[in-house]
Order: C-alpha cells, then structure tokens, then sequence
C-alpha cells in the first residue's frame, strides 16, 4: 500500500478552483477534504500550486516501432509526464502500420514495459482491412483511425466504397485526419509550374489548403450523419470548418465532435518566415484568423477537446528544403505550459484548459476512472507553478529528437509535480523510471 497526502492544493477542477487537501491510496484518490491528518509515504506540500487533472492527449505519433530513430515510447511519455500529460493515445502509422490485432498488440506489450504514461493506441484502417478493423475490442481500444489524406504507407483510405462501409460498420469512434487529397496535388503542381521545384515553405498553407481541409471534413461529416457514426475530426485549423459543429447538444451525447491542437492555437502563417519547417504540420499552420476562430470554436464549445498531434522528426531531417521536409513536430512537453500561457494573457481561463486537455477528452472517449479529481477515480495528477518562469532550450528538452518549435520561449508557468495511476513519475525537473503507466479502459 502507497500513501501520498497532498497539502493546500488550489484544485482545479469541474469549473471550479478550491483549496483542500488530496489522500491518495494505491493509485486512486481516495479522500478529498479541506483538512486531512493521516500518516503517508509521502507528503507534497501544494500551497500556492494549482492543481489540474493530469492532461489526456488524444493524438500523439511515438514512432514506435520502425521509426526509433525519430522517437520512441519510452523517450516520448517520458516527456509527456514531465509537461503534465499522464495519458496519450498514439496513431498506426508507425513501420509497419498498425493494420492488423496482432500489430495492435505488439505496441500495448511496449507500451506495457516502456511509457511512463498511461497509453491507449488507435487501430489502423486502410482500403482493404475492414473485416481486421471490425475485431477491435472497444473495452481496451481508444478508437479506428482514418487517414482522409495522405499518409505513410498504405494508410490513405481514398476508395468511396471502403470509407462508407467503414463508417456504416465500425461501432466504435473513428477518429480521422481531413485533408482532401487531389486538392493538394492540384494545388502543388500549380506552384511547381509558377515557380519550379524549390517551393519556399511559406506556400504550405496555401498547397495543403482551407479548401482542402474543408472538403474532406465536410465529407466525413456527411458520411457520419448518413450512418450515425461517432465521429472525431482531428486537428481542425480553419475558420471554416468550425462551423461544421455544434455547441448545442450535451457532449456525452454528440455523434460528431472536433479536436484543436495547439500549434494551431498559437502559431500563424506569419511565423513561417523564423520558424521555417519547424511548424510545418499537416494540416498546415493557417492565417492569424484562422487561429484566433479555432480558439473562439474551442472556447465556445463546438471543438471539445485540446491535443499535441505530436509527431517528431530528426533534426537532419527538419532542415532539408520544404517539399523534403518531413511535416509534424514535438510539442508533449510543452503543450501545457504553452496553454497555461494562453490562460496569462487571458486568452482561456484555467477551468476551461482542465476542461479541453482532461475532463472532455475522458467524456468523449468514455475513458473508465480518468479524466477529473474525483474520488474513487485514478490518481492523474498534475501540479503546476503558475509564477516560475523558464526558457526552453537544448538543456531542458527531453525528445528524442532533441529539438522543439518552441525553442527560446519564455514560459511563466512550470511542472512541479506528475502523478501518472497513483505514482509519482515527475518531480521538480526529475523523472522517476521503473514505473510504468497503466492500458485505459474505455465504458462502453
């Protein structure tokens, strides 16, 4: 039996920020009251720290297995615990793309030895492995990923025949990436024709474009009203497409709902010219409208939920000219601090970042016991100093890939603490190896 007793925490939680006191026994929070006494093995002295529901990443890419050399498991959750993510959910195209039960498998056993976090992987769907996609267990699977767009390896599901039939059939949330793939060629061999092969990497929101982000996702939601499919459109970063979902129905009960990421909340098409491909993301990084509408959808709650769509490269890789340049950047560590940022310059409150980074993700994806400070419910925690500035750089970086696009950023607010399933796994700049994280469970 594990006793750790949290003192004077400004709880945030629920639409609600309090001061109280949290006991936490054998993973779960057991008792939560104003003043509690009681022997522990350790006690956390949270005065004047805020305390939040330990962030749920819905879409995360820790390039295991195959790709290694970018990041893995153990690297990445590593870094997600220390930026206040306790849980991550991580997509199939990893070498080789996560097609078959067997392949699913091989990345929970993983998953079971290496992450620090909490972890659930998306089953992969291609244009010929319905009948593999239909056996997932929806217990202990987050959900089907589809590629609207393209993607590594075989994971574009182009064929109108397979896409209807799979969100005819699948019972469980699938979750897609919209970006329509013959706009993008159409777009890339209009500027190849102006301007030759050397594209500078400004042009990427106009090839991967608004127009491209919105016929894609307009068709899955088309198809999703047509079978009632629970749908969930990932990384939306167009004005828009925001008005393709509703505020109006409670979340437990919306069929279709939306992610935003926080790139797209706080990078513009301005920063290309310093940041270059370090913010090359698919779908692209848009205008400063765009932003600032993705953020009005997010806070006004037609997109639910905030993730990282973290998805590092190596360094060698990130610097080659544009159209070589692979898309996608790390952002676990930083994702929190860069939200609790927002919150400094009154953009999003602390209430509604527990709300998008935990408690919905938890709704929407009927995550079992995780998600919100509730007894009886699993200790994921996370303890931040709002008043403790830090600068980002190569010291503190913990990717794999040793790099971040948000490199020389000032942030007001720090980690202090991460409790990931009742143990604590980061404390005051230190991670504690040898414990690893718990498989989710889903009520369905």
């Amino acid at each position: 039996m594990t006793k750790i007793l949290i003192k004077s925490a400004t709880v945030v939680n629920e639409g609600r920020q309090y001061v109280t006191d949290i006991l936490v026994k054998d993973g779960f929070i057991e008792r939560i009251d104003s003043s509690i006494e009681t022997p522990a093995d350790e006690v956390i002295n949270a005065e004047g720290l805020h305390l939040l529901p330990g962030c749920i990443d819905d879409q995360v890419h820790f390039r295991e297995p195959g790709l290694t050399h970018k990041a893995n498991i153990h690297s990445e959750s590593r870094a997600a615990v220390a930026g206040g993510i306790t849980t991550f959910m991580e997509m199939p195209n990893t070498v080789p793309n996560t097609l078959t039960q067997r392949l699913l498998e091989d990345k929970y056993e993983i998953a079971s030895r290496n992450s620090l976090a909490n972890y659930s992987f998306f089953m992969g769907a291609s244009n010929d492995n319905l009948d593999e996609v239909l056996r997932t267990d929806a217990a202990n699977v987050c959900g089907v990923k589809v590629f609207m767009g393209s993607s590594t390896g075989n994971m574009l599901v182009d064929n109108p025949r397979t896409l209807d039939n799979l969100f005819a059939q699948s019972p469980m949330l699938i979750a897609v990436h919209c970006e329509d793939e013959a706009t993008i060629k159409s777009n890339l061999n209009h500027y190849k024709q102006l301007l030759g092969e050397n594209l500078p990497v400004r042009l990427h929101p106009k090839i991967r474009s608004e127009e491209a982000c919105y016929l894609s996702s307009s068709l899955a939601v088309e198809l999703a009203k047509k079978h009632n499919t629970r749908l969930h459109i990932l990384h939306i970063s167009t004005a828009l497409e925001t008005h393709l979902f509703t505020n109006k129905i409670p979340l437990k009960d919306k069929r279709i709902t939306a992610e935003a990421c926080v790139h797209h909340l706080w990078f513009s098409d301005a920063d290309y010219e310093t940041k270059g491909n370090f913010i090359k993301w698919n779908p692209a990084v848009k205008t400063s409208q765009d932003r600032d509408a993705v953020l009005q959808a997010v806070l006004d709650g037609r997109i639910d939920v905030i993730a990282t769509d973290h998805a590092p490269h190596t360094l060698e890789e990130k610097e080659q000219p544009y159209l070589q340049a692979p898309s996608g950047g790390p952002l676990v560590q930083h994702a929190l601090p860069a939200m609790l940022e927002l919150y400094h310059h009154g953009k999003i409150t602390l209430e509604q970042i527990a709300e998008k980074m935990a408690h919905n993700v938890s709704t929407l994806f009927r995550i079992d016991k995780r998600g919100f400070i509730r007894e009886g419910y699993w200790a994921d925690l996370v303890l931040v100093n709002l008043n403790k500035p830090w600068n980002v750089n190569k010291s503190n970086i913990l990717y794999h890939c040793g790099w971040s696009p948000f490199e020389g950023t000032t942030f007001r607010s720090q980690i202090a603490y991460t409790l990931v399933s009742g143990n604590i796994a980061y404390a005051n700049g230190s991670l504690t190896e040898g414990k690893a994280g718990k498989r989710l469970n889903f009520n369905h």
